[in-house]
């Protein structure tokens, strides 16, 4: 049971109930929208996430996927399960991650460095030299800045989730969530 109760919704802004009403109901959205002044920010970002990165899908869903298992979030590591399937990482990628076998060698250099790195960026405030220069030839600057940011973004909403005990209801697989629609706010 979460923490928190379902916000009022007659204490919801018409604009943010309005920017909401695209998305499907989900207790995510609902315990975010708590904080009605960043909710919509927070739910823009998740789309730019998944519109405007030059990091491959599939690299961000690895990314995702290693985050959901080190901060825990059984929310997001089920949401992503069927979308990292959808980006083309396989079920044994998937074991590897949430086992924390990360050194596995079936896991390609690529696939391995990136997912240490976004281990190491969770467990830690600084990630040693040696494994930021192999992050550095796998990807670009922009890539590097948006593997953090997608790093930042899950490991907060993984938190929302778990500190709030946030119940998974629904597994939307991979189909678009974030629609165009849910630009009508800007």
């Amino acid at each position: 049971m979460p923490r928190l109760t379902d916000p009022d919704p007659n204490a919801i802004p018409t604009d943010v109930r309005d920017f909401l009403s695209a998305l499907p109901p989900d207790p995510m959205v609902k315990m975010l929208t708590h904080s009605v002044g960043t909710v919509n920010l927070f739910i823009q970002l998740a789309r730019a996430q998944f519109t405007a990165l030059e990091l491959p899908a599939r690299s961000r869903e690895l990314v995702i996927l290693t985050v959901a298992e080190y901060t825990g979030c059984e929310f997001v590591a089920a949401q992503h399960a069927p979308m990292s399937a959808a980006a083309g990482v396989d079920e044994r990628t998937r074991e590897i991650i949430s086992s924390r076998d990360i050194d596995n060698p079936y896991l390609s250099a690529y696939d391995r460095t990136l997912i240490r790195f976004a281990a190491e960026v969770v467990r830690s405030p600084r990630v040693p030299d040696d494994l930021f220069d192999q992050v550095r030839h796998i990807l670009s600057e922009r890539e590097i800045v948006e593997a953090l940011h997608v790093i930042g973004y899950y490991w907060s909403f993984g938190r929302v989730a778990t500190v709030l005990d946030v119940e998974l209801t629904t597994v939307y697989g991979d189909e678009p969530l974030l629609t165009d629609e849910t630009e009508r706010a800007d």
